[in-house]
């Protein structure tokens, strides 16, 4: 288990191969391969955890799942939040445990990420139904660098998470809020 908190910032790109370009021009070394990671956010059905900005989700990917606990954004610049992560061996008992203790899934989002490494962060490449982004994790020095290395500004920064993204996009497309899964999962919606 691992608790800290998390500073990231998100930036967008106009595709995958701009933002492969970018991460290799700032010097980026492969972390992690692109795979798929399939999310689900959990609350009770009084919304306790929303009403206290915060979240629990559940990632599956490559065969392992982990829970993770996130406190209330704090205000910064950058995304500041409290982070308690665990491993968990078997994935479906830990949800069918949590639906039983009154937590129901309540949004579910997949994306696709490819990781790297750049000086003391994390740099993952995450294709989206809603765009490609790179969403940059460290210290509040250190992922300033890495922006700037990926020629990027402060005012670029997204400090957003995906289900905003996600929520704002419907709300553009004047389409009900559903699930954020690619055309042909279980459950998609076209977007």
């Amino acid at each position: 288990m691992s608790s800290a908190l998390e500073r990231e910032i998100k930036l967008r790109f106009e595709h995958v191969a701009a933002a492969r370009a970018a991460v290799a021009a700032a010097g980026a070394r492969p972390r992690r391969a692109r795979r798929l990671q399939q999310d689900a956010l959990l609350d009770t059905e009084d919304g306790l955890l929303r009403a206290s900005r915060s979240a629990l989700r559940v990632r599956s990917e490559d065969g392992q799942t982990v829970l993770t606990f996130k406190g209330p954004v704090r205000p910064a610049t950058m995304k500041l939040r409290e982070e308690v992560e665990t491993a968990v061996a078997d994935g479906s008992a830990l949800l069918s445990m949590l639906d039983r203790l009154g937590f129901r899934i309540w949004f579910r989002y997949e994306k696709y990420r490819e990781e790297f490494s750049l000086g003391a962060c994390v740099i993952a490449i995450d294709e989206t139904p809603v765009g490609t982004f790179v969403e940059i994790e460290g210290d509040e020095a250190d992922v300033a660098a890495a922006a700037r290395a990926l020629g990027r500004a402060p005012s670029d920064y997204i400090v957003d998470s995906y289900r905003g993204l996600f929520a704002r996009r419907c709300e553009e497309l004047g389409v009900p809020f559903a699930d954020m899964l690619f055309r042909g999962s279980h459950g998609s919606q076209d977007s």
